[in-house]
């Protein structure tokens, strides 16, 4: 991203600064609006708007602990932008959130919803705590009170929070009860990723792993590879690496790594994918102890020949350390940005394509989207029907982006910030500016 891209604009462009081991997650996404900008020579004026949150909102959350003493946690909810329609973002629960982190993660969102042609906006939310250090009671009251305390944020028309890192179906059913008990009224629709018998969508669990076989298959084709002469590595066996690994297993792939949190496992000839799930269920949720493979290092596993990579842990797992390490043909990013931006002009370099995160791993929140119309109509689908559509809106998206990659002769993760920005900035322009 060094270079300067044709219709270079001096407002905007800024020659990058001193390459940091880290990077901020906020600077990351900022680095690849700044190219996407430039390709499309976007005002100053639009720049400073698309580049703010329209709404960033910190509030305390004070709880009794069982010990009765009263602890006081702090909890966030940033709206990135709500041009398009209602914002669309997930709450995670960790100790260690930043804010920065927060508004980076709602600018993802404003761009991965219009990547897939999703009528939301982007936010995020978090609350800074420790979930493994909370009892039942003490997390249900930090959940209620946090969705109090946006009482006047959330809601099916404006705000739309969602499960992410922590969280779960039954949290989003606390906010949904909590939120209807103040509207006095049942509102399913002020939440997604909610349990199906409080109107959440057949197929949103494994949605997030779908979509990422469904651009994997279309990456594939692109590269001439046939599903059932692929090995694929995938890093993370949660519900979005196990998912995409069953699904892939199931089309012929040979998966030849796999890992988690107790480390990489490899085998040349393909894992039984399905041997490996059901060690998982047996064995406490990882895969400590497998025996069907070999077992390395999560670093090593990163750097296995293969031709697709699926990163589905966590950030910044691909740095300027590792990437001219990395064999694979192509990066599907199933995690949140696993690829620093420092490390993408070095995978370009290597002619690896990668697929970027705000494409790939959008099936959730197609699924989430699907979810709020189906509350919204009080008319629910088929797993059969919701499958089917996210394929299409996956497909279509990827199919999209690959031409704006080639009428711009840029990579796929600069036609994703190029696409998204046009519509968000055409949308805006027909829109204007109230004041």
């Amino acid at each position: 991203m060094s270079q300067k891209p044709n219709n270079y604009s001096s407002a905007i462009y800024k020659e990058p600064g001193p390459v940091l081991d880290k990077e901020s997650p906020f600077e990351s996404m900022m680095e690849r609006f700044r190219f996407a900008s430039n390709i499309l020579d976007l005002d100053e004026g639009m720049f400073q708007y698309l580049s703010n949150p329209v709404k960033t909102v910190i509030v305390s959350i004070p709880i009794i602990m069982d010990n009765g003493n009263i602890r006081v946690f702090e909890g966030y909810r940033v709206i990135h932008d709500n041009v398009l329609g209602p914002s669309k973002g997930g709450i995670r629960y960790t100790p260690n959130v930043t804010l920065d982190e927060v508004k980076a993660l709602a600018a993802w969102m404003t761009w991965k919803c219009a990547v897939v042609n999703v009528p939301f906006g982007g936010a995020k939310g978090a609350i800074r705590c420790n979930p493994k250090e909370l009892s039942l009671r003490e997390l249900e009251q930090i959940t209620r009170r946090y969705t109090a305390e946006m009482i006047e944020v959330i809601g099916p028309d404006r705000d739309i929070p969602a499960p992410d890192m922590n969280t779960n179906e039954q949290i989003m059913a606390w906010i949904m009860d909590t939120y209807s008990m103040h509207a006095r009224r049942t509102e399913n629709a002020v939440v997604t990723g909610k349990p199906v018998i409080l109107g959440g969508s057949r197929g949103r669990k494994e949605a997030t792993g779908r979509g990422v076989v469904t651009v994997t298959l279309e990456t594939l084709n692109k590269l001439g590879i046939m599903a059932n002469k692929c090995r694929v590595v995938i890093q993370g066996f949660g519900n979005v690496g196990s998912v995409t690994a069953r699904l892939l297993y199931e089309r012929g792939a040979r998966i030849v790594g796999i890992s988690d949190v107790t480390g990489g496992y490899y085998h040349p000839d393909g894992i039984n994918i399905d041997n490996a799930l059901m060690h998982v269920q047996q064995n406490g949720g990882t895969l400590a102890g497998f025996e069907g493979a070999e077992m390395i290092t999560n670093e090593a596993l990163l750097e296995l020949d293969c031709d697709v990579l699926v990163p589905a842990a966590l950030q910044d797992q691909i740095n300027k350390h590792n990437a001219r390490n990395i064999k694979a043909k192509a990066i599907v990013e199933g995690a949140n940005g696993p690829i620093t931006a420092n490390a993408d002009a070095i995978l370009d370099e290597m002619g690896i394509m990668i697929i970027p995160d705000i494409l790939a791993n959008a099936g959730g929140v197609t699924v989430s989207y699907f979810e709020w119309v189906q509350d919204r109509h009080g008319y629910f689908w088929t797993e059969d029907r919701v499958n089917r559509r996210l394929n299409r809106m996956m497909r279509d998206a990827f199919q999209l982006l690959y031409q704006v990659k080639e009428k711009y002769d840029i990579t796929l993760r600069q036609a994703a910030y190029v696409y998204a920005i046009q519509k968000v900035s055409d949308t805006l322009r027909l829109r204007g500016i109230y004041a």
